[in-house]
């Protein structure tokens, strides 16, 4: 056989083998690290993590909710200033009471 096809062969054989191996060495890593986040500690702490977050949910909730309530009542004052300057005014009555 030609040398050349030889080395080809091995460089071949050497690759696949060590395609192998890293992906045994991934899949075990994966399977291992999914075990440490099943612990009842790290469980308690997600819970305690997903409770903090649904607080935070509802306060930027009400946040936004009281916001939109004060723009609301800045355009109606706006509204209602604007209506007021725009009226027209009365002629001053000089009123003479009798004495």
């Amino acid at each position: 056989m030609d040398t050349a096809f030889l080395q080809d062969l091995m460089v071949f054989v050497t690759l696949i083998v060590s395609i192998g191996c890293f992906t045994g060495i991934i899949i075990t890593f994966i399977k291992r690290r999914g075990k440490a986040f099943s612990t009842p500690e790290m469980l308690a702490r997600l819970n305690e993590i997903s409770d903090r977050l649904g607080r935070l949910e509802n306060s930027t909730d009400a946040t936004a909710l009281e916001v939109e309530r004060i723009s609301e009542a800045q355009r109606f004052t706006a509204k209602v200033l604007a209506e007021r300057n725009s009226a027209p005014k009365l002629p001053e009555r000089k009123s003479v009471t009798p004495h």
